[in-house]
């Protein structure tokens, strides 16, 4: 049998020579884009944020530049509802599990096109009992009619990677796993950043509700007090009208917000991987929710090696790079070799014995001569992907920048609004008690009245609208520097 795979061997051998002596690699060989040259976010430094004392979410927020972004960031809203809730998505959400198979799938690719830079060797065995026919010549030299052939074989054909074709081809591959490998992480941040965000939309939900129970309750006594007066001859029917249309109004904003708090409820339970029917226990306030002091900032430098979508856009150019290597390497030359190697006995029993034995080498080359334009046509297209590929690139950084000035912003606006909306509400608040006191006494009309409990309504609303702001913004912020992904240890790395 070593007599039969000799040749074989030396084919191997011969091969392997042949690749390493004689291959190159067409193409452009991929640049990585250099960092954006900038040194802030935005025009004027954000350092920090303004306080508001004695209200929920109210303190000062202070930006820390260069500092890392941990891996849990959700945990510094010092939540244990919302840390497990984001730890049971983690676990359970299909998108999650899909983008696991998916990274899966780009590496099985990548190993597989890998196995084209050896020689592929198959083996068979071919049994046949046959009858030649008396006119005709014998097919075995022993002169009989009646015969079994028994053919053990070995064959190796290869395609040396001359010009770099399956290199190439593996190099796009390999952008794709990492493609791949940055949507994991992308989904990752999504998803842990829309928890968070529908626990703190949810918990705002609450707040509204409860804000408008009390404006409920208030409008309600107000209601009572006037048909009193009104039964005593202290109040006009169109005073209890208008008290009547106020609670109307008010009632009537309450069925939205609880459609809104159900959907949102239903939102979270999608999210964690369950369905709408399979209720929770945890409830989310703004109470129980602590607004992070000290916040990571980034340096612009790094903003590119940490947002998914620019290393997504990144590793999309790397495969356009490399498509061009292989629309260039279609139009070179193409070396088969090929080698086989058995032998065809009669007997089974001297399926080895010398002079049984039969092997043949055979190399061949083609080289693209007309096509019509085929070949020249896809490389250009692959060249103009590639400066597609380039301006994507450069417009998901841009964006990356944009979310990262819009969301610093946001928050330095948010410490004043909340500021803003809790004096209004304090000032609404005073103005109410003294329409009171004022109307109880004679000296001011019930629409001066209804006037005060309006504006007290609505800054209500206002404060726990603006208390909400302040930590949804602060969740996008954390997803707009990239979520601290490769702070995970279930992400990988590499």
């Amino acid at each position: 049998m070593l007599r039969i795979l000799k040749p074989a061997l030396v084919f191997c051998f011969m091969a392997s020579a042949l690749l390493l002596t004689m291959s190159c690699v067409v193409g452009p060989n991929y640049k990585k884009p250099a960092a954006p040259n900038v040194t802030g976010y935005t025009p004027a430094p954000v350092t920090n944020t303004s306080s508001t004392p004695n209200v929920t979410g109210g303190e000062a927020q202070h930006f820390v530049d260069g500092q890392d972004i941990p891996g849990e960031w959700w945990s510094l809203f010092h939540s244990q509802p919302l840390d497990d809730l984001v730890a049971r998505a983690l676990k359970a959400n299909p998108d999650l599990k899909g983008a696991q198979a998916a990274l899966i799938v780009a590496r099985e690719n990548v190993l597989a096109q890998r196995g084209y830079y050896y020689p592929n060797v198959t083996a068979g065995f071919a049994a046949t009992r046959g009858q030649s026919a008396e006119d005709l010549s014998p097919v075995l030299n022993a002169n009989i009619q009646n015969y079994s052939l028994y053919t053990p074989q070995v064959s190796v054909s290869f395609v040396p990677d001359v010009f770099g074709l399956n290199r190439r081809t593996v190099e796009s591959l390999q952008a794709q796993k990492e493609q791949a490998r940055f949507a994991l992480a992308a989904t990752h941040i999504t998803l842990s950043s829309n928890v968070a965000e529908a626990a703190i939309q949810e918990a705002s939900l609450r707040g509204q509700i409860d804000a408008t129970h009390e404006l409920i309750n208030i409008n309600t006594d107000e209601l009572k007090i006037l048909r009193d007066q009104y039964g005593r001859g202290y109040a006009s029917e169109l005073d209890v009208a208008a008290q009547e249309s106020q609670l109307a109004q008010v009632v009537a904003t309450m069925p939205p917000l609880l459609k809104q708090l159900a959907q949102e409820r239903d939102l979270i339970s999608v999210l964690a991987g369950g369905f709408p029917s399979q209720d929770f226990a945890d409830k989310f306030e703004l109470s129980n929710l602590q607004l992070p002091q000290e916040l990571p900032v980034s340096l612009p430098s790094k903003l590119v090696e940490q947002r998914p979508d620019v290393l997504q856009a990144e590793e999309n150019l790397h495969f356009a790079s490399a498509q061009i290597g292989v629309a260039v390497a279609n139009r070179l030359p193409t070396i088969n070799l090929t080698a086989d190697a058995g032998s065809s006995p009669t007997d089974i029993s001297k399926m080895f014995s010398q002079g049984n034995g039969f092997w043949d080498l055979a190399a061949g080359i083609t080289q693209p001569v007309f096509n019509a334009g085929i070949l020249r046509h896809r490389q250009r297209a692959a060249e103009a992907a590639y400066t597609q590929a380039a301006e994507q690139y450069r417009s998901t950084v841009l964006t990356a920048f944009q979310n990262v000035a819009d969301t610093l912003h946001a928050l330095d606006q948010d410490a004043d609004a909340l500021k803003a909306a809790a004096a209004a509400k304090d000032a609404a608040g005073v103005t109410l008690e003294l329409s009171k006191k004022q109307y109880g006494s004679g000296y001011l009309s019930y629409l001066a009245l209804l006037s005060a409990e309006q504006a007290y309504q609505q800054a209500l609303i206002n404060l726990v609208q603006a208390q909400a702001n302040r930590y949804a913004d602060t969740a996008a912020l954390f997803q707009a520097l990239g979520g601290g992904w490769w702070n995970r240890p279930d992400v990988p790395k590499t």
